[in-house]
């Protein structure tokens, strides 16, 4: 079997129709590839420490991650929204794992920024865990928290941890599921397909701002890792998974290079 990632958005896990939506076309999904899951959960987060009177403060789009805020980050993101993740997953007939990186050295990473606190930038992926579990069945579901060989804890960016566990898995494919129909140009049309050069210059020329810009420079970053195939789509799509998988032009397919086939 071919092995695939999917990384999905916290956007589309805060519902609970749509993640079970979602976690039926991933555990049926399974008997075609090898999958693994990587998940964010900022705005699930954002809500948490708004009801507690935490401020989040973002710089270049990253948290701010203070020990306050690192605290949250485990109960959130390796917490309720890993779990209730993996619990939609098994009620569909998958057997999965809820993980993060601190689990076996999963994702290994080092601070990024004094500045930012506990934000950590990727070292390393360990895929033997991942390659452990897919190969018996089992379907890994990554929070996006990582660990140092020093025992300390991290808060990863979630395309980041995607790109990671995707190169580290020797994913075929990456697919991010996101709120948005994909990547546009500057006439607000859906690309079907981008180039990295193409990708690069959506990016150069301010087109690709903010999110998809942060979700583009993934993409290269994966690209370049050697993952052969990055698809951005809209995960509320219906069916979308099955589509994807079976070639259909949802959202933007982004390849190395025209004419690249993977």
């Amino acid at each position: 079997m071919s092995k695939l990632l999917i990384k999905l958005g916290g956007t589309l896990l805060d519902a609970p129709e749509l993640r079970d939506r979602l976690a039926a076309q991933i555990a049926m999904a399974t008997t075609r590839a090898e999958i693994v899951v990587v998940h964010g959960g900022g705005k699930q987060m954002t809500r948490y420490l708004e009801a507690r009177g935490v401020e989040s403060r973002f710089v270049g789009g990253l948290r701010v991650t203070t020990p306050e805020i690192l605290d949250a980050v485990l109960k959130i993101f390796a917490g309720s929204v890993n779990h209730e993740l993996v619990a939609s997953l098994n009620r569909a007939g998958a057997l999965a794992v809820g993980l993060s990186g601190i689990d076996s050295f999963l994702v290994e990473a080092e601070q990024m920024d004094p500045a930012l606190g506990a934000v950590g930038r990727v070292t390393r992926s360990n895929p033997k865990l991942l390659d452990l579990l897919t190969g018996n069945g089992y379907l890994p579901v990554v929070a996006c928290v990582a660990g140092g060989r020093d025992g300390a804890i991290y808060n990863v960016n979630a395309d980041q941890m995607a790109v990671a566990c995707a190169a580290g898995f020797g994913a075929r494919q990456l697919v991010f599921l996101t709120d948005v129909e994909g990547v546009l140009d500057s006439a607000r049309r859906v690309q079907p397909v981008l180039t990295a050069a193409e990708s690069e210059r959506l990016i150069s020329g301010g087109i690709a701002t903010g999110g998809m810009q942060a979700k583009l420079r993934a993409a290269l970053a994966a690209l370049e890792s050697g993952v052969q195939e990055v698809r951005i789509a809209p995960g509320a799509a219906e069916n979308v998974l099955a589509r994807l998988l079976d070639g259909a032009e949802i959202g933007t397919r982004i390849v190395l290079a025209e004419g690249h086939v993977a």
